[in-house]
């Protein structure tokens, strides 16, 4: 009797008897992801902080290869009837999450199943947006996210004659540095961006309450149309082909081909991931500074807040899978989003905290005065409760869809085809992956 009253003890403080782990099997569950190196070593350490704060559940984390093999290989999966519990989707999947139907269970029915109660509002404005239906409900659970932020070599500004305080808000303000850089040689090119789509046309539609697409950019239905032809696109294509046209601007490829043209010194002003912060500041070797991305003052007084990048989490179902295992991944769900842990992977990773509370923690410690500018894609991230215009985007076939704009915009860059063009056939084309898209998976 004694020494069953130890044991019971030692199970409510979470210790581990001798035998007891032995004598209880803990429930398994799966995790797929797509992180390597150090990002994959940080998603193992998390899951072990996990593993060791309760004694029902073990998360067993797998890497599966990069962001679409991972996606693809889970939907396989579980068409096969072989599923993992839980899968980690790049954010340009979720369109193809949402239409795998009964593949997912979505989050807020997961925790409302199991009795878990996660406040959205608990989220920065932008992550949750991204990651919620109409009606504000949790589909998938926030887990990395970044932003594109606006990267300035303050050196080379120094060089130039221009302030290292009072740095640029507005594109207006981009292009009269871009000017004085190259009037002074201070740097080999003025302007450059990583991630081309997803920084001047994605994020530029997202704060300045802009439709990027219908139906609330594809979260009312995937009947949705792209808006790439109205005037506020031809107003900021023109803006950098113009760039271009006077030599302030350099292009160095599609998706993250430009990354490494900023912290090389090779451009002054650099647009890319907030995520990009680890690289800057191991290869850098000049002062800089990352700040929010420029807008359009003319267009808007207040910009919205920023689209995010990175991956959620998606818990998946599977047919006569037990209520424990259910239960195991909403635990895990709320573990993560604890804001000591969520503040701990923050500082790890370079991502954006998910939680308020995270960022208010890390605010108050001191983080962001000894980190200048890591707070950047925070604030253009939370700045304003999102609208249906920068909430995200729900669109099928959405890397297609990117690649598509890419492929205009170079032509257009080359002399090709004007940017009324380019913007027209990238409109036209991507309507047609749009429709694709929708026969495939309707019903």
């Amino acid at each position: 009797m004694q020494r069953r009253s130890l044991l019971a003890g030692s199970a409510a403080l979470g210790l581990a008897a001798p035998g007891l782990a032995r004598a209880q099997a803990r429930t398994e569950i799966q995790l797929w992801h797509a992180m390597t190196g150090a990002l994959g070593e940080t998603i193992g350490e998390e899951v072990k902080r996990f593993n060791e704060s309760q004694g029902r559940t073990t998360v067993v984390p797998s890497f599966k290869g990069g962001y679409v093999d991972t996606m693809t290989g889970a939907i396989a999966a579980w068409r096969a009837g072989s599923p993992p519990h839980i899968v980690q989707v790049f954010e340009v999947g979720t369109a193809t999450m949402m239409a795998a139907g009964p593949a997912i269970k979505p989050v807020h029915t997961l925790l409302g199943e199991a009795g878990i109660t996660l406040d959205p509002k608990r989220y920065l404005a932008g992550v949750r947006g991204y990651y919620s239906d109409t009606q504000g409900r949790l589909i998938s659970m926030p887990f990395n996210s970044s932003s594109a932020v606006m990267w300035l070599n303050l050196d080379a500004f120094e060089k130039a004659g221009l302030s290292t305080t009072a740095l640029p808000k507005t594109w207006r303000e981009v292009r009269a540095a871009a000017e004085k850089i190259k009037a002074t040689g201070a740097a080999p090119a003025a302007v450059t961006t990583a991630w081309p789509t997803w920084v001047l046309f994605e994020q530029m539609a997202a704060i300045h309450d802009i439709p990027f697409a219908t139906k609330a950019n594809g979260f009312e239905g995937m009947d949705c149309e792209l808006q790439l032809t109205q005037p506020f696109f031809q107003k900021q294509m023109d803006f950098v082909l113009g760039l271009q046209k006077d030599g302030l601007f350099k292009y160095g490829g599609r998706d993250n081909a430009a990354e490494g043209l900023f912290p090389a010194g090779e451009a002054a002003i650099g647009f890319n991931s907030s995520a990009g912060r680890a690289r800057v500041a191991r290869e850098a070797k000049f002062k800089w500074a990352s700040v929010p991305l420029p807008y359009h003052d003319d267009v808007i007084a207040s910009p919205k807040n920023g689209v995010i990048g990175g991956a959620s989490l998606w818990p998946l179902s599977a047919k006569n899978r037990p209520v424990e295992e259910y239960r195991g991944v909403a635990e895990f769900f709320r573990f993560l989003s604890e804001p000591a842990l969520d503040q701990w992977w923050h500082q790890q990773t370079g991502y954006v905290p998910l939680t308020l509370a995270a960022y208010e923690k890390s605010k108050a410690e001191g983080y962001y005065t000894q980190n200048p500018g890591a707070d950047a894609a925070i604030i253009q991230l939370s700045r304003a409760e999102p609208t249906p215009n920068s909430m995200g985007f729900r669109l099928g076939g959405f890397v297609e869809i990117r690649n598509i704009i890419q492929e205009e915009l170079e032509k257009a860059l080359q002399g090709q085809q004007t940017g009324a063009q380019a913007l027209e056939n990238a409109n036209r084309r991507g309507n047609v992956v749009l429709r694709n898209f929708e026969r495939a998976n309707k019903g």
